[in-house]
């Protein structure tokens, strides 16, 4: 039975899987999920987990959540090189130092900037207050500022000269502002310069194909008309607001 990957790939931690698995040419079946329209909250996905929520690894009858858990577990049933996920304790330990960090700093950030720049305004038609605005992208900037001083530095990428999962989940995350028209690399030398070089690595084809919905977004408001609004994303703007 093949691998089974239930994505959608407006999720920067779907995108991080989805392109892991086909870098390293690992085999796998996409499985959609379409957010926009709720699908994680139907039955037919309920039956695969019960958290709701994309990325899910299906492996025969082994089903796993959580994208890093994902990614470490492809990198270790598939034998994919080293760099990855160095077997070194102290270039691991950077890799999940990184990956620690990033969920409540440039994941929770960069989406929050994706959902006030690109998703409220294609719901109602309406900006968000700039005063909420600017603070997101204050915080946004400062967690890039943190990568740069801290994870990245003066090194190629994260862990040294090799790309890691670190670069992976970094690149897709700061991907997601992008998307709705706001360049995170501009003016960031470092940073724009080791883009280039994460992207040269996974291979700018794969990269553009992974990212080609988000680079899309200004879509989202016919998205919406055609399928209506999910009960999940009122709920989700009114938690916002409040």
């Amino acid at each position: 039975m093949p691998l089974e990957l239930y994505l959608d790939l407006h999720s920067q931690p779907c995108r991080s899987v989805f392109l892991f698995a086909k870098i390293n040419k690992i085999p796998f079946e996409f499985k959609s999920v379409d957010l926009s329209a709720g699908e994680q909250y139907g039955a037919e996905f309920g039956k695969v987990s019960i958290i709701r929520k994309v990325p899910v690894l299906k492996d025969g009858d082994f089903i796993l959540t959580e994208s890093t858990a994902i990614l470490q577990y492809l990198a270790a049933n598939h034998h994919t090189p080293d760099h990855w996920y160095p077997a070194d304790l102290q270039k691991r330990a950077r890799v999940d130092e990184f990956l620690s960090w990033q969920h409540s700093n440039i994941r929770t950030h960069g989406s929050k900037v994706f959902w006030f720049r690109g998703v409220i305004p294609a719901i109602t038609g309406a900006p968000v207050p700039k005063e909420k605005m600017d603070a997101a992208v204050e915080d946004l900037n400062v967690s890039l500022k943190t990568f740069e001083d801290k994870f990245l530095q003066s090194r190629p990428f994260i862990i040294g000269e090799k790309i890691s999962l670190a670069d992976l989940v970094a690149i897709v995350e700061m991907m997601q502002p992008v998307g709705t028209g706001l360049d995170v690399f501009q003016d960031r030398p470092a940073l724009n310069a080791w883009r280039d070089r994460v992207k040269k690595e996974i291979g700018v084809e794969v990269f553009d194909e992974a990212h080609e919905v988000i680079m899309n977004v200004d879509t989202l408001p016919q998205t919406f008309e055609n399928k209506g609004l999910p009960e999940f994303l009122k709920l989700k703007i009114q938690k916002m607001f409040n």
